[in-house]
């Protein structure tokens, strides 16, 4: 039987959704043959709380000199990450010259306002190709995985940091307790961390179970991150809600006794408990309502191919392959996924290799229907294809239901 990543309390699958590819990994055609699968299974541990994957790829194969995630192709997520940043400046910095750590710091988006402001800092990116477009923006970057002998290294040549900070990835890391002995030892003693990930609570009120792919080894709780910090004598301080990826949390936490805990740690924990996400009836709903999504969307594709409808994918997401491999989308249902991002372009997408193509070819020849996968950002979306909807097409969304917007 399975372990917890955290407690290592045995744990036991109560969903699968399949053979599940790299969510990221748009490829060529050359490479369909030798293209790389995964049972994709998720737990809830009984004992810490923490809702997981069974079984995950190796973190190689997923972060690489090939990543196809860049943050700052997003408007959207720089002004959030804007925001972030000055958040932490005003309210968590003091001192003459500040220190500030970012784990997963991609293309340097949110190290960007700090480098800005002359604020000392360090980004930890092992996507080589992603790290390196950070450099040239002159954020500074260590192409490595962050873990207690790099926090050890780093306080060595640069001290400790005021603030250590994250976002959407925390939840990617299956060796967590090492991070977490990291940021222990990393943290000044009246230090913060403030990271934000995806919510377990708003992934089984929404039924977005898009958010769980292979990088995303854990869905956070109030409940479980408490746990895990825990055990490093680190505990949250405050909390604050995001709507960025469909549903976020935004957690702040220090070393235990060092800081006031706001009154919102608590009513967390008791929305949570009301929400019964230590019960197990409560997953068990959770799979009933993933396969009833699935089963509303592919009966909306399925009729619209019978029509001759042109669909295509809206936003070439990771969270838009487990969706397709999930639900069985094929090229029948959709003509193509148009997208933002260069790298992927010309490419296919994972699993179902439907074509992957440049945002343009959208605009030239708008379809009938576009498949929203970019849910998370429809505000910016709709606001900017007013065009797309006058002239008569439809989206199809399916968050936090499955039903088509005109």
């Amino acid at each position: 039987m399975k372990k917890c990543l955290v407690c290592e309390n045995p744990i036991q699958s109560f969903m699968s959704f399949g053979k599940m590819p790299i969510a990221n990994g748009f490829l060529s055609r050359e490479k369909f043959n030798n293209e790389y699968y995964f049972e994709m299974e998720v737990a809830s541990c009984s004992k810490c709380g923490m809702f997981q994957l069974i079984n995950q790829p190796d973190k190689e194969q997923m972060f690489n000199e090939h990543y196809a995630f860049f943050s700052g192709t997003s408007k959207f997520m720089a002004k959030h990450f804007e925001e972030f940043a000055n958040h932490v400046i005003n309210d968590f910095i003091t001192g003459s010259d500040p220190f500030v750590a970012e784990i997963g710091s991609n293309d340097g988006i949110m190290l960007q306002n700090f480098a800005k402001r002359k604020i000392r800092h360090i980004g930890f990116e092992p996507s080589e190709n992603v790290a390196t477009v950070a450099m040239e923006k002159g954020i500074n970057t260590i192409v490595e995985f962050f873990d207690k002998t790099l926090a050890e290294k780093i306080v060595r040549e640069s001290g400790q940091s005021d603030a250590f900070i994250g976002a959407n990835v925390m939840c990617h890391i299956p060796y967590i307790k090492s991070v977490v002995e990291g940021i222990q030892t990393l943290v000044k003693p009246n230090g913060v961390v403030v990271f934000e990930d995806p919510y377990l609570g708003d992934v089984i009120k929404n039924t977005t179970y898009d958010q769980i792919y292979d990088e995303h080894t854990f869905l956070y709780s109030v409940h479980s991150v408490g746990f895990l910090f825990g055990l490093y004598d680190m505990e949250i301080i405050d909390l604050e809600p995001q709507e960025t990826h469909g549903g976020s949390m935004r957690y702040i936490i220090a070393h235990k006794g060092k800081r006031k805990i706001s009154e919102n740690v608590s009513k967390y924990l008791q929305m949570e408990k009301e929400l019964g996400l230590h019960l197990p009836e409560t997953y068990n709903q959770f799979k009933l309502n993933c396969e009833n999504s699935r089963k509303n969307l592919m009966n909306i594709l399925n009729d619209l191919h019978m029509q001759n409808k042109k669909v295509v994918g809206y936003a070439a997401t990771s969270k838009s392959t487990t969706i397709i491999n999930y639900c069985g989308i094929t090229t029948d249902h959709l003509e193509y996924i148009c997208d933002t991002t260069p790298i992927k372009h010309n490419k296919f997408s994972p699993g179902a290799h439907i074509p992957v193509k440049p945002y343009e070819e959208f605009q030239k020849n708008y379809p009938d229907y576009a498949l929203l996968f970019g849910y998370n950002h429809s505000k910016e979306i709709m606001a900017k294809e007013q065009r797309f909807m006058e002239q008569g097409s439809k989206w199809i969304t399916y968050v936090p239901e499955v039903k088509v917007l005109s």
